[in-house]
């Protein structure tokens, strides 16, 4: 981890990976190679500053030198170093470093399985998350490194309103002021709230940690999309651009959210904000919208099915493409308009022409062009090129009366996002041909799997953050959510995506319809208080020690996200011998599990992992056993020197200590 100021260029820092300590139950960031190399970077040459021509004297600016608004502005421009080679473009704030060491910092959380919340456990791979969203995404960094296909976020936006999700180094107006030195000796503010910039601060030391992580868990393929309003979408947008890389930068979709006429300002707002960034653009696979097929027509009985006509030039320069063009009818010459080259060479002209790919405007009098058919470009997956201005993706109205219909009438939730936007960011950002892991950590009344659940054109998996804000009984939202037993958001979500499962027509059911909770959690191991007198027994006993309030589920779901599987891969019982063994096998080469949790380990269990793991046939297997358990020490040793030969060399216990072969 790299420790110390900003530095005064913009270094653009790499989130790390999340891996293992060998001697800790919690996660903790690589260290060596937690700074990756910047996906971007801009450096502004050293330009004059206006302290230079201020230091001349008062008569160049008269009236800012006896302004009594701004009566330290000018000295501390006079004040300024005429050497200005340290200045260069950077975008912070007060809490940034802390913010991202948030993010790196360990923790020892976990997600406890909640199988009597969920809908069809045993067959679905969708999973509900309950919890501070921050937390959670720790908790994913190993199981989920690089596998999300698209991450959808719609974020607090910031109204000025203290924050639900306020971490520990967010301060109040008073330290704020005092730490960047804008409070006079008396304690008053020297400028505005809202120009302090502390709304703005409080809101990006929200966001930043929870994007770092964020990004690690996105494909090399994948993209994300953020909902912002006008009051932070200029602060995001520069955020985007240091943690994802400027060039990564897609578009900026503007969703016409309302459409009556607001009178509460001078210009109504109605729309909103949905930024794009891909991972690594050179590989993002953008989709678009659906062909308007009734641009297409067959005037000429082709077999091959209805056309368009599509200009044949381009402007891309390259090979031999400026070349003359005969119209067979009228004999005239074409060459490609001025400034563009024709998109082919001859000879691939000829073939288009001999194939009847080419026409000369419908009447055959025009200019050449090349005929584009329905049928083909349905077989490749072929979209429409979106427009950045989505005006039919429903509007926030559409969203309320969406979910007032799940909820017999009764208004449970401000603001939902419609679930149109969100399959049309679906039909955006998955793939046709592969399975897409979609995550929404900022998961709120559950519009993002809602339309997950009902998305049939690409095989979508969810994993949605929810954090169980209670609801407002002062509102008639909250009080209406209470009167169904609803007490918080996440409960809210929970019912609304039981009820959308309940309205799927048969012909479109499927066994994964459904979701599994997860509720965040303190670990399931007990850590016991260690004095100096007793620091290694401590250790010792915290190693293997689980709550006595914790099943073995909750372990086996622990251990399964801190080696990195999917918690929800099975996991089968085995009575092999005198112990009981506990297997996940993932199917990928080192995805593989033995768990044994018994009180009370022999030497003969070498002999059964041993023999499990050829019935497997997985090269590598990862073996976790209560180091407490064994019999005796010298059961221990020949149990590890046992494996050790055999060629299992990964054994560890419950905290994941490694169990070092004598």
């Amino acid at each position: 981890m790299v420790h110390g100021l900003l530095p005064a260029s913009p270094t653009f820092v790499r989130f790390p990976s999340m891996t293992s300590d060998a001697e800790s139950d919690s996660f903790i960031p690589a260290s060596a190679d937690a700074v990756r190399r910047p996906r971007s970077s801009e450096q502004s040459p050293a330009q004059p500053h206006p302290a230079t021509a201020a230091a001349s004297g008062d008569a160049h600016f008269p009236d800012a030198a006896s302004s009594p608004q701004h009566p330290d502005t000018l000295a501390q421009l006079q004040q300024q170093s005429a050497d200005h080679t340290a200045e260069r473009f950077q975008f912070t704030w007060h809490g940034k470093l802390a913010a991202r060491q948030l993010a790196i910092s360990p923790t020892s959380a976990t997600l406890r399985p909640c199988p009597g919340e969920s809908v069809n456990w045993d067959h679905t791979r969708n999973l509900f998350l309950e919890g501070d969203n921050l937390e959670v995404l720790k908790l994913l960094q190993r199981s989920f490194h690089k596998s999300v296909k698209l991450i959808y976020i719609d974020p607090p936006y910031n109204t000025g309103n203290e924050f639900i999700y306020a971490d520990d180094f967010t301060d109040n107006l008073a330290s704020y002021l005092q730490y960047t030195g804008q409070a006079s000796g008396s304690g008053t503010a020297d400028v505005d709230a809202e120009q302090s910039g502390r709304w703005h601060t409080r809101w990006l030391n929200m966001i930043y940690p929870r994007l770092l992580l964020a990004r690690d868990l996105l494909r090399d393929d994948g993209v994300i999309f953020l909902s912002i309003d006008e009051n932070e979408q200029h602060h995001l947008r520069m955020l985007c651009d240091e943690i994802f890389g400027s060039r990564n930068f897609v578009s900026n979709l503007i969703w016409q959210s309302r459409t009556s006429i607001s009178n509460d300002r001078e210009v109504s707002l109605n729309h909103n904000h949905t930024l794009i960034y891909a991972s690594d653009r050179s590989q993002l696979r953008f989709f678009g919208d659906p062909i308007d097929e009734s641009r297409y027509a067959n005037p000429d009985n082709d077999p091959r099915g209805p056309w368009k006509l599509v200009p044949l030039d381009a402007n891309k320069p390259g090979g031999n493409t400026v070349y003359p063009i005969t119209n067979p009818s009228t004999g005239k010459q074409y060459y490609p308009p001025k400034g563009r080259i024709w998109a082919i060479n001859p000879e691939e002209y000829q073939r288009l022409f001999d194939d009847d790919r080419i026409r000369f405007g419908l009447k055959g009098t025009a200019a050449p062009r090349r005929k584009l058919f329905l049928n083909e470009r349905r077989a490749k997956g072929d979209t429409s090129t979106p427009s950045s201005l989505l005006l039919n993706a429903g509007t926030t109205r559409d969203g309320t009366e969406e979910l007032m219909d799940l909820f017999d009438g009764e208004k449970v939730f401000d603001y939902p996002k419609p679930t149109r936007l969100i399959r049309r960011l679906l039909e955006y950002g998955c793939n046709r041909d592969e399975p897409n892991i979609v995550l929404d950590f900022f998961g709120g009344s559950g519009t993002t799997a809602h339309a997950c659940l009902e998305h049939t054109s690409q095989p979508v998996r969810f994993i949605t953050v929810h954090l169980p804000e209670p609801v407002d009984l002062r509102r008639p939202q909250g009080k209406a959510a209470a009167g169904m037993g609803l007490n918080n958001i996440a409960e809210i979500a929970r019912e609304r995506l039981r009820r959308v499962i309940e309205r799927i027509p048969a012909e479109q059911s499927s066994s994964s319809h459904g979701f599994r909770v997860y509720r965040l959690d303190s670990s399931n191991l007990h850590t016991c208080p260690a004095t100096t007198d007793n620091a290694k027994d401590a250790l010792s006993a915290s190693a293997d020690s689980v709550r006595p309030d914790r099943s073995h589920g909750d372990v086996i779901i622990e251990l399964l996200l801190k080696t990195g599987l999917d918690p929800v891969i099975p996991v089968h019982r085995r009575i092999v011998g005198e112990h009981e063994l506990l297997i996940a096998h993932s199917g990928a080469p080192s995805g593989s599990l033995i768990i044994c949790l018994a009180d009370c380990i022999t030497a003969g269990i070498a002999r059964e992992i041993i023999s499990l793991r050829d019935e497997l046939q997985v090269p590598q297997i990862q073996i976790i056993l209560r180091d407490a358990a064994f019999l005796a020490e010298s059961v221990r040793r020949s149990v590890l020197r046992q494996l050790h030969d055999a060629g299992i060399t990964n054994v560890r216990n419950l905290a994941l200590a490694r169990l070092k072969s004598p």
